[in-house]
């Protein structure tokens, strides 16, 4: 039976070991975490709709479920060539034939970054949100920013939708509370139309948003630094805040950059459509896939890294794999499955957010919207415990 090893267990390693499982390979899947987050729905912990366990799934239940091997440690070493993958432990890993790496990204540091928060940090960041919110609610009035950067090397790592739906659901707590017009709340970024990847229609429909829930921009000027209380930008401008929630553009992985892997300027790993790792040199192995936010994606100027390219990619690999075992050519790309699809929640509704190469349009969902998204959220823990059919492309 051929052994297959894959490290992250975020969205792209959890389908890939559910995927390559049911091909009835040896499957291990390595995490630095015992559990599943589901980041789309951790937009709602820092105000308390959620609690952190809610969007949690345990891998020990995922291994059971679908009986792949499970090892809870960190990479810190990865050599391709000498087929050494090493462990915090000490414990190195060598024995398989096939290797898919699912780690996900670093993330840009901007100076000063460790006086922001990010929604799309580590987990626990999520709590440290709730307790800035809780705070800020009962000082009874705040000077708040949400914000999300750019990587001039790669523009597929930008990722500001969690940004948006957080401040969105922040206004409508405040409006809950009836304490709304106590708080000035602004949205920034370095780009002058920050979301302009979910086309003109979304653009335009953001704008209204920003304009009736009267919330502040503050576009185009590139930041130099985070501050206790502001945001300082090229032009030595000046952003007040007192507590500033912060997405930075993702990186390549710090272990990766240490690594003897192919990289494009942004340090994701290189691949073809298949994600299949790419090495110009003949004598490097070709065993190694990597697919999700650590892998470089290649396509569309819009293009965009979420999680559910990051499941297309999995899924792909494990029939690519059987597909090459059986010595066959009927090889499954992702770029053809290239979009951006998402519900963006505002805490009292949504708006239905999608792009692909034909076509860009956002629609909102008043009050469904919300139901919808929290539905989702079921569906992903159940269909991936496999308690529910998986609905099809999802």
């Amino acid at each position: 039976m051929k052994r297959i090893l894959i490290l992250g267990g975020g969205f792209g390693g959890v389908e890939a070991a559910i995927y390559l499982k049911k091909n009835n390979y040896d499957v291990t899947l390595v995490s630095d975490r015992d559990f599943f987050y589901i980041y789309p729905t951790s937009i709602w912990i820092p105000t308390r709709e959620y609690d952190f366990k809610d969007v949690c799934l345990s891998l020990h239940d995922l291994q059971h479920a679908h009986d792949f091997k499970l090892i809870i440690d960190s990479v810190i070493s990865i050599s391709a060539k000498e087929h050494n993958i090493t462990l915090k432990s000490g414990l190195v890993l060598q024995e398989y034939d096939y290797l898919v790496l699912a780690m996900g990204a670093s993330k840009m540091q901007h100076k000063g970054i460790e006086n922001t928060l990010s929604i799309c940090g580590t987990p626990e960041q999520s709590l440290e949100i709730r307790n800035k919110f809780d705070a800020l609610i009962e000082k009874g009035s705040a000077k708040v920013c949400f914000g999300f950067g750019g990587n001039p090397h790669d523009t597929s790592a930008v990722r500001g939708g969690p940004g948006f739906e957080l401040l969105f659901n922040f206004h409508n707590l405040l409006k809950k509370k009836g304490i709304r017009e106590n708080y000035e709340l602004t949205f920034f970024a370095p780009m002058a139309e920050p979301g302009k990847r979910m086309g003109p229609q979304a653009l335009k429909m953001m704008d209204t948003f920003f304009s009736r829930l009267n919330i502040n921009k503050h576009f185009g000027k590139k930041i130099k630094s985070f501050e206790k209380d502001y945001v300082l930008f090229e032009d030595d401008s000046k952003l007040e805040s007192d507590f500033t929630m912060f997405i930075p553009a993702g990186s390549g992985h710090t272990v990766v950059k240490d690594s003897d892997l192919p990289l494009n300027a942004a340090g994701f790993i290189t691949t073809d459509d298949y994600s299949n790792v790419i090495f110009s040199d003949e004598t490097m192995p070709t065993n190694i896939y990597a697919i999700g936010d650590i892998a470089a994606l290649e396509g569309y100027e819009w293009r965009a890294k979420q999680g559910h390219i990051a499941e297309v990619m999995a899924r792909n690999v494990a029939h690519n794999i059987k597909e090459r075992e059986a010595n066959g050519t009927n090889f499954k790309g992702y770029h053809k499955h290239l979009n951006i699809l998402c519900v963006m929640d505002s805490g009292d509704g949504a708006a239905f957010v999608y792009r692909d190469e034909k076509r860009a349009f956002m629609f909102p969902m008043p009050y469904l919207g919300h139901t919808l998204k929290k539905a989702w959220g079921k569906y992903c823990k159940l269909s991936k415990l496999g308690k529910i059919p998986r609905i099809p492309g999802m």
